[in-house]
């Protein structure tokens, strides 16, 4: 027993120890049973508008509620965030002074605020100098950026403002609206989008014909004033970016003056989109059918957790503010926070405070004395790594300090809520959700209420509605061609009136539009009733917004419309050539061989006397006509060859070999004969309306004058082309045109005209068959209508144009105007046909393919049928050695081809048993030629009156006939 008490007491003593270790361990926690761990208070500064600004509001409320939510679920945190706040009482100095005294006096390791551009850009300076971070959470210009300190963190996204008017840019190209007008509060909050606007604007072709600027303070009547001034212009879409209470009275003013009703499209920036929850139930009414873009932020379980909680605290401390709610901006603020917080608490460590601090100034805003903080930089590296899921998604910050990029939602206004119609990305452009396909069409949106309770999509712009017409300006003409613009004065009644093609073309365009256009012509004259400038000129009074269009006879060039919009041609365009015609039928004799090239009247020829010589092999042994001596047979073959021409021959062929080649040559000489008398008809016909000049270079060559129409573009074409000055002639009619071409260049006038379509054919009409219009023809734009760039017109009256050209009034105006007569077509057309060519070989080198396969095969067959008949004499091996030779064989080959074939029908045997000829030729006298050969020497050995004996394939036959005998 005594062994073992030492042991006993060592036990007892642990018991002892451990229990007392406990009872220390439990004194030490609270009453709610969490740890009470040493703690770290770190001041952070909020400088921010809590008295007016409803952003101040709803971003203290998040922010405090941060500082709780986020300790209760990370108790070991060793570092608490005291915040210190500032009102800025929305005053740049007093902002400016609350900064200096959070960073001096209080010596914050960070600022959250301020909530304006103005106001941030002296305190963003302060926390440079001092390296204190400085983190914004609302929409701040993108000025801020030019900075480029690293102590400035804008928890928003990656180029919010340029994504912002990308977005904006989208859904109005979507929509095909040409003009907008931007409403801007006119600071540097206001003008930094405006610029980046304007140029996205630009890069979609969407013309932006003004910028309304409202000052930040203005009076109710100014506002009004201002929507007065827009409501006089013809554009109706509007994208208004400004604070939201500037923008509050802006649309109750808008509404009450009729801005809200139909045909209005108003757009709001994501200043004014992100607080549509925030905004009194009156203003959302009074913005009814706006549209708006925000970043969008996805509707997620613990946002909307975190939504109904922060309504509920908000209250607690704002009562009488019931329909206020979390925006996207009490989001960044909530975000903002805890990211530094984790920040904060990476630096445990770090001892915090300020250098080179004096407090014997008595002046807190005493910037002499401005201490540096220790750890600012570390403080801004862990910010810079801070990544954490928030309430408002992934929190990660990216280049300059700001969020990672997000898409944009798309809203509409509808009484007193909103409803998404739609998304915005850079990657897939408009989309109606977000696992949409790519799209840039409006269809991919939801149904939109405009203003207006209307569900048709507005064109975009109307008629002025302060009763002003459209003031048009019309070219003065002289005297010449006023078939086209004329302009009469009255000086009885001191009224003017303007007629002519292209005024009658405008009123019958104007007529065919949907809806009013009121309009009245004014001329574009001075004192003396004269033009007050060249065309030129004219259209630079639309540029210069003088005139609102411009009708007349002005063409579409394309450094006009570096200035202008035009609309479609009316017209035809081109300028060509004019000169006179001459009759040159008399002074060429050999006009008949133009009708064919030199190539095909050498193929005809030489066809004629292969065809005569097919023919001869075909018919020689068995048709009386094409035997006799030499020369008859050849004059023979190429007479019956030749006059197929014209269908005369005599001669009966009797073989079906030869009048197979007879029948298919006789097809080819009739298509021949026929096409050289069309063609022959036609040259002569053009010929005595033979342009004097076919080429410019002709008239460069020989240095003639050349006229154009004064004023006329057509000018700057000829100097292009080479012609002096001293060689361009004007005219102003063209009356005066035809005095100048009878003149011709030898006494001051011209040998040919320069001018646009239309005129050339108003000449051409007025005088019949004295001129041609010919190449070479310059590509222009014809005629058009002119307007201001970017005018919503051209589009309706262009389409205008389309329906009138296609129905039968502009013919009719073309005929009432310009002389509409065939004659113009005929010297059109004897102009064109002028520079026809002969025809070729290439034209009929298919029918003498067809001629020479049908010849060459009767020759392999009757040659073949031949050889084969004879074929004895050729193998007959039991000939006299000297009959043997190949030469021989043949020679006696030819002999008898040269011999009648007595077997033939065409020499019929009578019943005595002699044969006859029944060929229809007239005998040959017997001493013209022998059968025995290929001499045509007489055989004196027979007597006259007795016929030579016939050889045949079963002997000697004498004929009884002496007139027979050959």
């Amino acid at each position: 027993m005594v062994k073992h008490q030492p042991r006993s007491t060592l036990v007892l003593s642990l018991w002892w120890f451990f229990g007392v270790l406990a009872i220390v361990v439990m004194g030490q926690r609270n009453s709610s049973g969490a740890t009470t761990l040493p703690t770290r208070v770190v001041k952070v500064g909020a400088v921010l508008d809590v008295g007016g600004a409803m952003v101040g509001k709803i971003g203290l409320n998040s922010i405090r509620m941060c500082i709780h939510d986020f300790y209760v679920s990370h108790p070991h945190y060793k570092t608490r965030l005291q915040l210190i706040l500032r009102d800025s009482q929305r005053d740049i100095v007093t902002a400016a002074a609350q900064a200096v005294d959070l960073i001096k006096n209080e010596q914050v390791v960070a600022v959250i605020g301020p909530i304006t551009t103005m106001e941030a850009m002296f305190v963003i300076n302060l926390g440079d100098k001092a390296h204190v971070p400085i983190l914004t959470f609302s929409e701040m210009s993108p000025s801020l950026s030019s900075l480029h300190t690293p102590y400035l963190f804008q928890i928003a996204q990656k180029d919010y403002y340029l994504t912002q008017v990308v977005a904006i840019s989208a859904i109005v190209q979507a929509f095909g609206w040409k003009q907008v007008v931007p409403i801007y509060v006119d600071n540097g909050y206001g003008e930094g989008l405006i610029a980046s606007l304007t140029n996205s604007f630009q890069k979609a072709y969407i013309r932006v014909p003004y910028l309304s600027a409202i000052d930040f303070s203005a009076t109710n009547d100014a506002i009004e004033r201002e929507l007065y001034k827009l409501m006089t212009m013809q554009t109706r879409v509007f994208v208004v970016h400004m604070t939201s209470r500037l923008a509050s009275r802006l649309f109750a003013i808008a509404k009450d003056i009729g801005m809200m009703d139909e045909g209005y499209v108003w757009i709001v920036t994501a200043g004014i989109a992100n607080l549509f929850n925030s905004l009194d139930s009156s203003v959302m009414e009074s913005m009814e059918g706006v549209l708006g873009v925000r970043p969008y932020i996805p509707r997620t379980k613990q946002l909307l957790d975190f939504r109904a909680r922060w309504k509920r605290e908000f209250l607690r401390d704002n009562p009488t503010l019931v329909d206020v709610n979390l925006d996207v901006f009490g989001i960044w603020a909530y975000d903002a926070t805890a990211a530094l917080a984790m920040a904060v608490e990476k630096l445990d460590n770090t001892v915090f405070g300020f250098t080179n601090v004096s407090n014997n100034s008595s002046n807190v805003t005493d910037l002499e004395n401005f201490g540096v903080s220790r750890n600012g930089e570390k403080l801004r590296e862990a910010l810079s790594n801070v990544r954490f899921k928030g309430v408002g998604g992934e929190f990660k910050v990216v280049g300059g300090g700001k969020l990672e990029a997000s898409p944009f939602e798309i809203v509409n206004v509808i009484g007193n809520s909103e409803r998404n119609i739609g998304f915005w990305t850079p990657q897939k452009g408009l989309i109606r959700d977000m696992d949409a396909d790519n799209s840039t069409s409006k269809e991919n949106l939801r149904t939109i209420l405009w203003p207006g309770d209307s569900y048709s999509v507005p064109k975009g712009w109307e008629i002025p509605t302060n009763g002003n017409k459209l003031k048009i300006g019309v070219p003065v003409k002289d005297n010449g061609f006023s078939e086209f613009v004329k302009v009469i004065h009255d000086p009885i009644t001191n009224s003017t009136k303007v007629t002519g093609f292209c005024i009658d073309v405008f009123n019958a365009v104007v007529e065919a539009l949907p809806y009013a256009l009121p309009f009245e012509f004014i001329p574009f004259e001075n004192s003396n009733n004269e033009m007050a400038g060249t065309y030129d000129d004219l259209i630079t009074q639309v540029y210069y917004e003088k005139f609102d269009a411009v009708v007349g006879d002005t063409t579409i060039t394309g450094n006009r419309s570096k200035y202008v919009d035009f609309t479609l041609p009316y017209t035809e365009s081109g300028v060509t050539m004019v000169v006179p015609v001459r009759d040159n039928r008399k002074k060429n004799a050999w006009a008949f061989l133009k009708p064919l090239t030199w190539d095909l009247w050498v193929t005809i020829f030489f066809t004629f006397v292969f065809i005569g010589f097919v023919v001869w092999v075909l018919e020689h042994r068995i048709n009386e006509c094409f035997r006799g001596p030499t020369p008859y047979q050849i004059g023979t073959s190429l007479w019956f060859s030749f006059s197929t021409m014209v269908f005369s021959h005599q001669e009966r062929v009797e073989s079906n070999y030869g009048r197979f080649v007879v029948i298919v040559w006789v097809f080819v000489v009739q298509i021949l004969v026929q096409s050289y008398t069309a063609s022959l008809t036609s040259l002569l016909t053009v010929e005595r309306l033979r342009p004097a000049f076919t080429d410019v270079h002709q008239l460069l060559k020989n240095r003639l004058n050349v006229g154009y129409l004064e004023g006329s573009f057509v000018h700057e074409i000829l100097k292009d082309l080479g012609f002096h000055e001293n060689q361009l002639k004007i005219y102003k009619s063209a009356e005066e045109c035809n005095d100048l071409f009878t003149k011709g260049s030898a006494n001051g006038g011209i040998d040919a005209a320069f001018d646009e379509v239309p005129y050339v054919m108003h000449l051409l009409g007025t005088y019949c068959s004295k001129y041609a219009m010919v190449e070479p023809r310059f590509k222009t734009g014809g005629f058009g209508f002119v307007f201001p760039k970017g005018s919503p017109l051209v589009g309706d009256i262009s389409r205008a144009i389309l329906d009138v050209s296609e129905g039968g009034k502009m013919r009719r105006i073309e005929n009432a105007w310009l002389n509409g007569s065939s004659c113009q077509d005929s010297n059109n057309n004897a102009a064109q046909v002028s520079s026809s060519t002969s025809l070729g070989l290439e034209s009929f080198w298919g029918l003498f393919l067809v001629v020479g396969i049908c010849c060459l095969l009767a020759l392999v067959i009757f040659l073949a049928t031949f050889i084969y008949q004879h074929r004895h004499i050729l193998l007959n091996h039991n000939l006299p050695d000297d009959s043997s030779s190949i030469r021989t064989r043949i020679g006696k080959l030819l002999n008898t081809f040269h011999e009648r074939d007595l077997s033939s029908h065409t020499f019929k045997k009578s019943d005595s048993g002699v044969t006859t000829s029944v060929s229809s030729c007239p005998p040959i006298s017997p001493s013209s030629y022998t059968d025995s050969g290929f001499s045509a020497t007489p055989n004196t050995q027979h007597k006259p009156t007795q016929e030579p004996p016939v050889i045949t394939t079963k002997g000697i036959q004498p004929l009884i006939k002496p007139h027979r005998s050959l």
